[in-house]
């Protein structure tokens, strides 16, 4: 079974980057990361979804700052995040097991980590 564990939270300056990751233990191709800002509904943002053959996801509001890579010898999927801001403040979350369809729908996923929490401060 997936394990995932996220790693790398904490208090960000606003302008600074952010470089969580996320280890997996067991065997995992799909994933992505979500998050959940402060007061707002969860939110995909980035995956890589392996179907034929590799494929990254961004959406839109963050594809210019945001980076999402893997390295499948380590079991670990990497997120960078750069230029913080204000509005970045929230729980983030690695997903894996992609089931189908929509990269971006949470339900699509069978499993997700606890969480790494980051606090924007200016």
């Amino acid at each position: 079974q997936e394990q995932l564990v996220e790693s790398g939270g904490g208090s960000v300056e606003v302008g600074r980057p952010f470089t969580p990751f996320c280890f997996g233990s067991g065997y995992t191709y799909s994933l992505a990361w979500f998050r959940v800002p402060s007061g707002k509904q969860r939110e995909a943002f980035a995956a890589i979804i392996w179907t034929v053959g590799r494929t990254t996801y961004y959406v839109d509001s963050v594809r210019d700052r945001v980076t999402i890579s893997q390295d499948m010898t380590k079991s670990t999927l990497y997120l960078q995040m750069n230029d913080l801001k204000p509005e970045d403040n929230a729980m983030y979350y690695c997903v894996a097991g992609y089931k189908d369809h929509s990269w971006n729908v949470f339900r699509n996923y069978r499993y997700w980590g606890p969480g790494t929490q980051v606090t924007v401060s200016s």
